[in-house]
C-alpha cells in the first residue's frame, strides 16, 4: 500500500515488479503475501471493495478502490489476491463445514440478497440446509 501524501489516497501496488518511491509517496505496509485459500476453504473479508460485473475492483476519480463499509464478504476457493488498502482479514482462512447425510444447519440472512434460481431473501429470514 503506498501513500500519495499529494493527492491523500492509498493505492496497491501488486509485484513482483521493480517500485521506486517518490518523494511525495510513502509506504503505508507492505511487502505482503497474497491470501491464498485453498480448494474447500474460505475466509472472511471486512469491509470488501466494490466489484464490477467482470469482478473488478471498482476504481473512482481519484484512483482509489471504493470499499464497502462494515459490510463483509466470503471469500472461497480462488486464484491467490491481494487485500486492497481498507480491506481486512477476519480470522483465518478455515475449511468448510461438511454436512453429513440426515443431517441440516439452521441459517439466518444478516442482509437482503437474492439467491442464484431467483428467489429474493430478506435480512431475518430462516431456512434449513440439508446435508446430502
Amino acid at each position: 500500500h503506498v501513500l500519495d501524501t499529494n493527492k491523500n489516497i492509498t493505492r496497491l501496488e501488486v509485484g513482483p515488479a521493480s517500485f521506486v518511491v517518490h518523494d511525495h509517496e510513502k509506504v503505508l505496509l507492505g511487502p505482503e503475501k497474497m491470501v491464498m485459500i485453498p480448494p474447500r476453504n474460505y475466509c472472511l473479508v471486512a469491509h470488501p471493495v466494490l466489484r464490477d460485473s467482470d469482478g473488478n475492483a471498482v476504481i473512482d476519480s481519484f484512483g482509489q478502490a471504493k470499499i464497502r463499509h462494515g459490510d463483509q464478504e466470503v471469500r472461497l476457493a480462488q486464484d491467490p489476491f491481494p487485500l486492497y488498502p481498507g480491506e481486512k482479514l477476519v480470522g483465518n482462512v478455515t475449511p468448510l463445514q461438511i454436512l453429513p447425510p440426515n443431517q441440516a444447519i439452521r441459517l439466518r440472512a444478516i442482509n437482503d440478497f437474492t439467491l442464484e434460481n431467483g428467489k429474493k431473501i430478506q435480512a431475518g429470514e430462516e431456512w434449513m440446509f440439508e446435508g446430502p
